[in-house]
């Protein structure tokens, strides 16, 4: 690898989610694509695993040692063991990393405060990069959607993450207004196993509740209506047992986290100036994240909001690929960074 090539390969961007944890590398694209879950021995406290090698025994892990999910809503809620993650996904992005630290970028909820933000800061030095930039979230997504945010005239981002949900405003290279609420694909995932539990008495592991939500899950009719057979435990015997649930009932398990999630649109359109509003009827708003992805969202939110409504490009990437395009070019994007004290290693 040539001098440059070394140069290049040391800038990172991290979308640090509650769900998955994404690296772009610049100049190579995104490197990781992981679960953001590590297992961690009990006895002595050490990260064992991280990404899909920890989420394999989510659910099954032997008593000696526990899994955990270190980011909740997008935030940090275990230092230690998100600090082991990172260390453990950027060796993976940069293996070259201890003759040359990289610089790392890293997103993070919109309207985080200073603590939070050092909080997450401090996890990227401690996981060995050489210098941390933070990045919101929704500007990250609203560069991956290809949208133009230097452009007067205002853009809607609805970002629906694994454990967040973040709808912004973005006019001029500045976030106008912005909302993140504490909810994403996660409580769809709960929502699931909540209805089957109520309607079957049917206890469900977390993987299980998230597939059936990616195989059924709509929150409009669709012109194929599938069935499944769901395998459990059933709580009144604690026997394994299996019934055949229909995409129109996974529709009615995610009912109220859709009614939250219209909800935070609504609330994010109100509390914008309405000197912006022309535009977002004008342009309509994108929908990224992994629950964009869910069937008839788009059709429900325009419905419900007046505005018309498209899914981004590869949605799931869009914090991580605009996160990306900053690492590419982090001098001519400087003035849309979080401003963070400078801090010499």
């Amino acid at each position: 690898m040539g001098l440059s090539q070394a140069v290049v390969g040391r800038d990172l961007a991290i979308d640090l989610g509650t769900a998955n944890t994404l690296v772009y590398a610049r100049g190579r694209g995104v490197v990781v694509d992981e679960p953001s879950i590590v297992s961690v021995d009990m006895r002595t406290g050490s990260l064992v695993s991280a990404g899909g090698g920890a989420k394999e025994i989510l659910g099954r892990a032997p008593r000696s040692l526990t899994t955990v999910r270190p980011l909740t809503a997008g935030l940090i809620s275990d230092f230690d063991a998100t600090e082991g993650m990172l260390r453990y996904f950027l060796n993976l992005a940069n293996p070259r990393a201890s003759l040359a630290r990289p610089r790392v970028l890293i997103c993070v909820p919109s309207g985080t405060t200073n603590v939070e933000q050092r909080t997450v800061e401090d996890a990227g030095y401690s996981a060995g990069a050489r210098k941390v930039f933070l990045l919101e979230e929704p500007m990250a997504a609203a560069i991956g959607a290809g949208l133009d945010i230097f452009d007067s005239q205002a853009k809607l981002i609805v970002d629906i993450g694994g454990g967040t949900t973040e709808v912004a405003v973005i006019s001029r290279g500045d976030i106008v207004n912005s909302i993140s609420a504490p909810m994403g694909g996660d409580q769809y995932d709960v929502a699931v196993a909540d209805y089957l539990r109520s309607e079957y008495g049917l206890a469900l592991g977390e993987s299980t509740s998230e597939r059936i939500k990616i195989e059924l899950g709509s929150v409009a009719p669709q012109t194929t209506e599938p069935t499944a057979e769901i395998s459990g435990r059933d709580l009144e015997t604690g026997l394994p047992c299996t019934v055949t649930v229909a995409a129109a009932e996974i529709r009615e398990a995610l009912a109220e986290p859709l009614r939250q999630t219209l909800a935070v649109v609504r609330r994010t359109l109100d509390e914008t100036p309405p000197e912006f509003s022309a535009d977002i009827i004008e342009h309509g708003l994108v929908l990224s994240g992994g629950g964009a992805l869910l069937r008839g969202l788009p059709t429900v939110v325009t419905e419900e909001t007046g505005i018309k409504s498209r899914v981004a490009f590869d949605p799931l990437r869009c914090v991580v690929t605009g996160a990306g395009q900053c690492v590419d070019d982090l001098s001519g994007l400087d003035s849309i960074l979080l401003s963070r004290p400078r801090r010499r290693l």
